[in-house]
């Protein structure tokens, strides 16, 4: 099959269903991002669900994107961007079932270990449909559109969550994923035109995949069972060991392969590897933040599901209304003064957040800490991102973003997988609140010190200018959860 010349035109009906199947795509995605944290102490209960099988119910997903994704989007290069794309959201609906019938713990994490793996095929796709598909002169209308609507599928989860999981059951939050998907992949084969890169390697570098998957399973299974079976444990001490093998060998691997997943060259530029440092530490705090927030309000704060699930909205709100203008900030001053402030402010929020215990008052004990996150962070993706994106020559745009958004996905599943170890939560459970609260309030405290030390990688590499980038007239919503896969989204928002 050939490439189709990018000629759809966004007012068109052919051009708004193959939006329709983006949007609905990544948005069952950004939908399940939201929402499983909210049904996790509802899991807890039903399932007799352990402190490790929670972070396993997070992690199983999480590994198998992060380690995945940069190879679904060579991929759908290689063999057809639709054709990945569809398998990609079959494969979720499949998993996302197995999910939602799951008889047990470890029949959930293995179903969202699966779940990951087709997130790592659509991911990737959805914006590469419509960067191929779209006429140049309405891409930045499409892409904008993505973005908007994505925002909100992420603002809408935490509502839709937190109201299945009160008024129906957990399982709800993954078996809404089937119909949604089903649409997705019928639209896509009706409407979405087939595109590919000629020029892709012929060559996929699954062996990288590999070890990077082995790698950080082995440091996650072993940072999650360490509070349990204690360091000295064989299994502990195996799993370590494997991982940090692993690790090292995708490391050997990239540096030999002709056709690496992830070319190390790349962070021999000093602000790439600055951005990217920042990046990690940054996500790592936010991976602890989702994860525990929403579970202490529900399980120490007497939330109910919807009412602790909307807690964090404002977050949301503040980075669809502000992002574009700190893009626009940090081209004016530099990307150094943002990224290092930003961090500040967002520790600063996370020490508010620590204090929230018994019963707080959403108005006076929450949403003050939750609207300085907000800002905090609102004055951070955006620069983070374009610096990451825009300190490399153009035609490593796509493998920049790639790894920039695995990087991020990374951070937070060994986030998840060591603070509860850090915290001391030992063999305590996820879902008693004597034993979450002084934990908790650690994990915060924790991920304070982990955005200070962004800030400080960013006062010190990060360089006051970065080489400009070609306009766009893109205003797009960085997200919380992963930052973009899109090449030019957050390298200049307008919205001036």
């Amino acid at each position: 099959m050939t490439t189709v010349e990018p000629s759809l035109r966004y007012g068109q009906a052919a051009g708004r269903w193959v939006l329709l199947a983006t949007v609905l795509g990544s948005g069952v995605t950004f939908l399940d991002a939201t929402v499983v944290n909210i049904a996790l102490p509802s899991i807890g209960e039903d399932l007799g669900a352990s402190t490790a099988g929670l972070q396993w119910t997070i992690n199983g997903y999480t590994l198998s994107l992060a380690a995945l994704i940069l190879l679904g989007g060579s991929l759908g290069d290689r063999f057809g961007r639709r054709k990945i794309f569809v398998l990609g959201v079959s494969w979720f609906a499949t998993a996302s079932l197995l999910c939602g019938l799951a008889p047990n713990t470890w029949t959930l994490i293995l179903a969202r270990v699966l779940q990951g793996v087709g997130g790592a095929l659509l991911t990737p796709g959805s914006l590469a449909i419509l960067e191929a598909s779209f006429h140049p002169d309405d891409r930045a209308k499409a892409i904008g559109a993505w973005s908007g609507l994505g925002g909100i599928a992420g603002a809408f989860g935490p509502f839709l969550g937190g109201w299945l999981v009160e008024v129906a059951s957990w399982r709800l939050v993954f078996l809404i994923n089937v119909p949604l998907a089903l649409v997705v992949a019928l639209v896509a084969l009706r409407h979405v035109p087939e595109t590919r890169n000629p020029e892709a390697a012929r060559q996929l570098d699954f062996t990288g995949a590999a070890m990077g998957a082995l790698g950080l399973a082995g440091l996650s299974y072993g940072f999650t069972a360490w509070p349990a079976l204690g360091p000295g444990s064989p299994a502990v001490v195996t799993a370590l060991a494997v991982g940090v093998a692993g690790m090292a060998a995708f490391v050997v691997t990239e540096r030999r392969s002709r056709h690496p997943m992830l070319p190390l060259g790349l962070f021999a530029s000093r602000p790439f590897t600055a951005a990217n440092l920042v990046t990690f530490a940054v996500y790592a705090a936010l991976g602890g933040v989702f994860f525990l927030v929403v579970l202490n309000l529900q399980v120490v704060g007497g939330y109910p599901p919807i009412a602790a699930g909307s807690a964090t909205l404002p977050v949301t709100a503040l980075m669809l209304l502000l992002s574009a203008r700190a893009g626009a900030l940090g081209q004016r001053t530099g990307p150094r003064l943002p990224m290092t402030v930003g961090p500040i402010v967002c520790a600063v929020a996370l020490v508010l957040l620590s204090r929230i215990s018994a019963h707080p008052d959403y108005l006076t004990d929450v949403l003050p800490a939750v609207i300085v996150l907000g800002l905090g962070l609102s004055l951070t993706v955006a620069p983070l991102t374009a610096t990451a994106l825009g300190s490399l020559d153009d035609r490593y745009a796509g493998i920049a973003s790639g790894a920039n958004n695995a990087i991020a996905r990374t951070a937070g599943l060994l986030a998840v997988a060591v603070l509860p170890l850090v915290a001391g939560i030992g063999t305590g459970s996820l879902t008693d609140p004597v034993a979450l609260a002084p934990a908790y309030r650690m994990a915060m405290l924790v991920c304070a010190g982990l955005l200070l030390a962004g800030a400080l990688i960013a006062f010190a590499f990060v360089p006051g200018r970065v080489k400009p980038a070609p306009r766009s007239p893109v205003k797009v919503h960085c997200a919380v959860a992963g930052t973009p896969l899109h090449p030019k989204e957050c390298r200049e928002p307008s919205g001036r």
